[in-house]
């Protein structure tokens, strides 16, 4: 038996955090490596020990294998756990390990190697009868090989390359006129990704859905596997949804297509944790063909541990101190129904572009059946040089109903504040008809994709977010009415403005009152408050409500026109995070003026400063003719300068000097109108 008292997990981000987990919880202690780009990540944080290994570029650091093995060494880790993308398939990484008496808590060597060449890995699975799709794959295939034989295989036919994944190089192809062009892309296509551009040909299977196999096998000849994962939701082949079990499969086919994974781990003496995955008709169920096999751990193993109640890290655990599989096939149970959501740093409106900038605010759902495995928290900085996925959310419910109702409010509650992500498209994926019929394939995201349009931030969560911001302003007790900054005249009472901005629009909210008593109005434009240009002319009417707010305990009890629903309101600086029963949103706001509006004049010309601060320019000299929309001074507030403009046009009477503090309300200049003079 090997003895392992220490751990180098050789990865980052939510994969490394979970792997440190069950270590803790295994008394193991772990070791985190890390580059310059994560030297204050949460799985640096998390780990007992922790090794610099270089620049921020993973060419550089997690992909160099000298510097892991360094690491281990320097660490006294008797074990490598790879996590998932970087080395983790990397049969010269294996080899590495072994030639220095490390323990590598994946497959052998031969194993990544032959699994890593989709021909040879086609070859080695039928030698043990597992079923495949009709193709052509051998070694060093040309052009005219394929052109050859597609008109047996049958159209549709798909191109592969033998020596890599992700959709890259793959081209489906309906008519035999059009495979030659095809081909010479995939070739070029492959050799610049993988450097291989060996292709072999597969009939394309007609609605076909993505399912795989989790297996573990020991080193005493023990294989089992642990039912199924639905994949088929994925875009340009990157997996987005997935859940187990699959509603396709009844208890044959699952059983069948365990027994077939297998025996595809038997055929290259496989010994960790590993993934068959299949590719099935769903107009046939009962016929699967192998595809491929992932020689590591994946990042869907969340919902395969959520319905069998198994951890799979203290498997490989088991595994590479050289035990027996504490579990046998029979032991193996599904429970109820598990989905995940991959939250990733995206742009779903803009053609899913990465995004990136630092998480300003994080909110991660909890409650009965849910599991969040995150890299992030608030203060992360999310670049482009590692995988944009930052979190997976996971929900276990006693059937696949619940299961996804229970995704979707914790998705909905869901805030990765300063990051573009992609959690409101999720929903939308889940909201989708066929997917909650369980009819899917592995197109349908990229046929549904164009329909989604982003929702919209909710009136009640910005009279919440509005509301409260003021009321933290509120004195708690004074007998002062000039300590309470609600706008007031002389004879009359102004509104307090706030502009909320949620990353895709900003809405104006206007408050007249006080917090247990208030007229709040919601609108893109309020009339007589702030200029409306004609590219936002069919923008709906401002709705207006009656509202009061008070703390109840660490929540917001918020009425509106006569209805309290209950909010968490989190207030800090120009960021507020509001989250109701229907979803949490993450909102900046852009100004405040009590008595003005988004810092321009209000309806009869005064500015006011939209917080403490201090004028540090005057745009325009007391007397100067002006019109709306034009710059009259600058306050500086927290660190940032507020330009403040004309809300109409008029003669300005400047109420202030350069260089002059002034508190939040002041009118610092007022315009009178041009009719006035």
């Amino acid at each position: 038996m090997n003895h392992i008292t220490t751990v180098l997990v050789a990865n980052r981000g939510e994969i490394a955090c979970r792997v440190i987990r069950t270590l803790r919880e295994q008394g193991i202690t772990s070791v985190a490596v890390y580059s310059d780009a994560d030297a204050g990540a949460l799985h640096v944080r998390e780990a007992d020990l922790a090794v610099h290994i270089g620049p921020s570029p993973a060419r550089e650091s997690y992909l160099v294998i000298d510097k892991i093995i360094d690491a281990a060494k320097r660490s006294g880790a008797q074990a490598i756990h790879p996590g998932y993308g970087f080395l983790s398939e990397n049969a010269a990484f294996a080899k590495a390990c072994e030639d220095n008496d490390i323990i590598f808590m994946g497959p052998p060597a031969s194993a990544i190697e032959t699994m890593g060449d989709k021909i040879s890995a086609r070859a080695a699975v039928e030698s043990r009868d597992v079923p495949t799709v009709p193709g052509i794959s051998r070694v060093g295939l040309t052009d005219e090989d394929i052109i050859n034989a597609a008109p047996d295989i049958g159209f549709p036919v798909l191109i592969k390359p033998s020596a890599g994944g992700g959709g890259k190089g793959m081209h489906r192809v309906e008519k035999l006129e059009d495979l030659a062009a095809a081909l010479v892309t995939a070739r070029r296509e492959a050799a610049s990704a993988f450097g291989d551009d060996s292709l072999f040909l597969e009939h394309f299977v007609d609605t076909p859905r993505h399912i795989e196999v989790q297996i573990v096998a020991d080193s005493h000849g023990n294989v089992i596997h642990l039912g199924e994962r639905e994949c088929s939701l994925q875009r340009r082949h990157q997996k987005v949804i997935e859940e187990a079990p699959s509603a396709l499969l009844d208890e044959k086919t699952r059983a069948e297509i365990g027994e077939a994974a297998c025996d595809a781990a038997r055929s290259v003496g496989y010994v960790g944790a590993g993934t068959v995955e299949f590719i099935v008709s769903a107009k046939n169920p009962e016929r699967f063909f192998f595809m491929e096999m992932n020689t590591r751990l994946q990042v869907e193993h969340p919902v395969t541990e959520m319905v069998t109640g198994i951890d799979l890290v203290e498997l490989q655990l088991a595994v590479a101190r050289g035990e027996e599989l504490p579990v046998a096939q029979e032991d193996v149970t599904l429970t109820g129904h598990s989905i995940e959501a991959r939250v990733y740093a995206e742009d779903p409106e803009n053609g899913f572009l990465p995004t990136g900038g630092t998480v300003t605010a994080l909110a991660e759902p909890s409650g009965t059946g849910i599991r969040v495995d995150s890299g992030i928290v608030a203060g992360s900085e999310v670049t482009s040089l590692y995988d944009p996925m930052l979190m997976k959310v996971i929900a276990h419910g006693a059937d696949r109903d619940e299961a996804m109702d229970r995704l979707d409010r914790a998705l909905a509650n869901t805030i990765v504040a300063g990051v573009g992500v992609n959690t409101d498209f999720c929903r939308f994926l889940l909201a989708d008809e066929e997917v909650r019929a369980g009819c899917l394939d592995t197109g349908l995201l990229d046929r549904v994709a164009p329909d989604y349009v982003a929702s919209s931030v909710p009136d009640q969560a910005l009279v919440a977010a509005a509301m409260a911001w003021l009321g933290e302003r509120w004195p708690t007790e004074t007998s002062s009415p000039w300590a309470y900054p609600d706008g007031w005249r002389p004879g009359r009472h102004i509104a307090s403005h706030i502009r909320l901005d949620d990353g895709k629009n900003d809405q104006l909210v206007a408050v007249e009152g006080t917090p247990s008593s208030a007229t709040v109005i919601v609108g893109k434009h309020v009339a007589g408050l702030d200029k409306t240009d004609g590219d936002d002319a069919d923008q709906p009417e401002p709705r207006e409500y009656a509202a009061s707010i008070r703390r109840n305990g660490e929540r917001w009890q918020l009425t509106i026109d006569g209805l309290a629903s209950y909010w968490t309101i989190d207030v800090a600086g120009e960021d507020i995070v509001v989250g109701g029963n229907d979803g949490t949103w993450a909102l900046k706001q852009k100004a405040t003026v009590a008595g003005g509006a988004g810092g321009e004049a209000d309806a009869d010309g005064i500015i006011a400063a939209p917080m403490p601060g201090t004028v540090i320019a005057l745009s325009v000299a007391d007397g100067d003719t002006v019109t709306a929309g034009q710059p009259v001074l600058v306050v500086e507030a927290m660190k940032m300068e507020h330009t403040l403009t004309a809300g109409i046009d008029g003669v300005v009477s400047i109420k202030c000097a350069a260089g002059q503090q002034v508190p939040a309300g002041e009118a610092i200049a007022v315009i009178t109108p041009a009719e006035d003079n």
